[in-house]
C-alpha cells in the first residue's frame, strides 16, 4: 500500500488587528464648559450671598439668592443631558 502524502500546515498567524479611531461628534463640544460654567456660577452665587450677609449678589432678592444659585445649578444639570 502506498503512503500517503503529509501536508505541511502553515504556521498560525493571527488575524490583522483593527484599528478603532475614538471619534469626538464635534457638535457637542460646547456641552462640558457651558455645563461646568452654571454650576461655578450658581456655586459661586450661593457662596457671595452667605460671605456678604445678604447685601450681594443682588440686594433686592434677599433670600431668593439661593433659588437664583441653586437655578443655575440646576440648569447646569439640564445642560448635562446634552453630553454624548
Amino acid at each position: 500500500m502506498p503512503k500517503s502524502r503529509i501536508r505541511k500546515k502553515d504556521d498560525f498567524t493571527p488575524p490583522p488587528v483593527k484599528q478603532q479611531s475614538i471619534r469626538l461628534t464635534t457638535g457637542r463640544r460646547w456641552v462640558a464648559p457651558l455645563m461646568l460654567a452654571m454650576f461655578l456660577i450658581g456655586l459661586a452665587w450661593i457662596v457671595v450671598f452667605y460671605v456678604t450677609s445678604g447685601d450681594m449678589p443682588v440686594e433686592s432678592l434677599k433670600n431668593w439668592n439661593i433659588v437664583v444659585g441653586f437655578g443655575f445649578i440646576a440648569a447646569g444639570f439640564v445642560v448635562s443631558t446634552q453630553w454624548k
